[in-house]
Parts: structure tokens; C-alpha cells; sequence
């Protein structure tokens, strides 16, 4: 592949070769049509139609992918190569990001002080912090119920408990889950406030000796068993946040 850089001096035309299948149209190819017009690039469109036409597109060119991208008599290849080639961002997917937790806590937030509109006719109300952490909870456990397997083996990495008792890997989420929507509704506290107590004291704990005692560096399982969020500060906060969250709860 040939990277060229600064791409100011060549005439803005692109020849982007992508899959437009009867049953598949490559989203990656579409993506990359996208990007260069919205760069000011004349783009000649070149459908691969058939399974034979991209095995021979691939075969001829050397390529083990669609789409490709061909920009004054270079190839520049895939999507992600041409973002590069433009000077945009490109993800690392094995890069640590707090992306999800910033994307998680800012919607939570907002459903938080919707909801309490919807209630009290007034963004913020005495049970605004209270559904904030409760509808946190419960979009948490959301993430890990997606994949409970994934979740357990990432969790089992620093959770005390767990490790001395695998099933509780399991049970967690759920836990997590009925804690924070028993919370919501207000209701039941006599169940809710015990399963934040346990699960997060226990959390805190294990966090607090993992990240900060132990010195590991870890991925967190708070966001479900795929995430490159690192442990620490976040899933402390999360389970401070249930602590909290239970002790106010009794206090009332």
C-alpha cells in the first residue's frame, strides 16, 4: 500500500472498488463513498456484483479485503487506511478508552433528570441523585447480562469473592440488575438495600486491593467482559456509588 500523506497537490478524484451484492452491500464500502465526497473527492463508484468479481478483484490486486480505494494511481486501500491517509482519527480497538463510561454515565444522567420531570415537573428534585445511580445500576448490568461468560472471566480476575466462589460471577449482575430496578420503583428496599450493601463493599474492596495495594493493571468488568475501560477510579466510583446509594437509603 502506498501512503502518500499530504494529498493537496493531485486533482481530488478517487476510484473506490466496494461489494454491491444482491443479498450484501459492504458497509465499510459505503462508509468510504461517504468520507470522500464529503472530502470534495469525485468518486468513480466500481461495484463488485458478483463473488467472482471480488475474488478476481482480490486475486488481481493482491488484496485480502473490500473496499479499496485508489487515489491518483495509488492505492491507498481500506477504509481505515484512507481515514489515515485524509489525517483522520483512526481507533485502536485494543487501546484503553473511557469512552463507554463517559457515553454511559452522560445518558444516564439525562434519563435521570428526564425522569424526574416527568414526575415532579422539575429537572431536579430530592430523588434525582437516587434515580441517577439506580438507572446507572441497572444499564451496568445490562452491559454484563449481554454476556455473562465474557463478564464473569474478566471479572474473576480481581473479585475476591468470586475468586473463592465462581458462581457469584454470575450472580452479580443479576444481583446488580434487581438492586437498581427495585430502586427506581421504590420499592422493596428491604431487598434492594442489602444487594447494594453486599455487592458493593465487596467491589470496593476488591477494586481498592487490586488496582491500588496489589498495583495490577486490569481491565474493568464494569462495562461488561469486553471493554477496554482500566480498572480503578470507575468501577470504585460504581460501587461507592451502590455503598452510597443504600446508606442514604436507610438514612431516609
Amino acid at each position: 500500500m502506498s501512503n502518500m500523506g499530504a494529498h493537496a497537490d493531485f486533482t481530488k478524484r478517487a476510484i473506490l472498488y466496494r461489494m454491491v451484492m444482491p443479498k450484501h452491500v459492504c458497509p465499510w464500502g459505503l462508509k468510504a463513498a461517504d468520507l470522500l465526497k464529503r472530502e470534495g473527492f469525485e468518486v468513480e463508484d466500481r461495484h463488485l456484483r458478483t463473488r467472482a468479481e471480488v475474488d478476481g478483484f482480490k486475486a488481481e490486486h493482491g488484496v485480502s479485503s473490500t473496499p479499496q480505494i485508489f487515489i491518483g494511481g495509488n492505492r491507498v486501500g481500506g477504509y481505515e487506511d484512507l481515514r489515515r491517509f485524509l489525517g483522520k482519527h483512526v481507533r485502536d480497538p485494543k487501546a484503553t478508552t473511557y469512552q463507554p463510561v463517559i457515553a454511559l454515565f452522560s445518558v444516564t444522567a439525562l434519563m435521570a433528570l428526564a425522569t424526574s420531570y416527568a414526575l415532579n415537573g422539575s429537572l431536579v428534585s430530592s430523588h434525582t441523585i437516587q434515580l441517577f445511580i439506580a438507572i446507572s445500576m441497572s444499564v451496568l448490568a445490562l452491559l454484563k447480562l449481554q454476556n455473562v461468560e465474557t463478564f464473569s472471566a474478566m471479572f474473576l480476575n480481581y473479585d475476591l469473592l468470586a475468586k473463592r466462589w465462581v458462581p457469584y460471577s454470575y450472580v452479580y449482575p443479576f444481583a446488580e440488575a434487581l438492586a437498581g430496578i427495585l430502586m427506581i420503583a421504590g420499592a422493596l428496599d428491604w431487598i434492594s438495600i442489602p444487594i447494594a450493601l453486599f455487592i458493593g463493599s465487596i467491589g470496593a474492596i476488591s477494586v481498592f486491593k487490586a488496582v491500588y495495594i496489589d498495583k495490577r493493571e486490569l481491565k474493568c468488568a464494569c462495562v461488561g467482559g469486553s471493554s477496554n475501560v482500566p480498572l480503578g477510579f470507575i468501577s470504585l466510583t460504581e460501587n461507592l456509588m451502590m455503598i452510597g446509594m443504600a446508606i442514604w437509603m436507610i438514612t431516609m
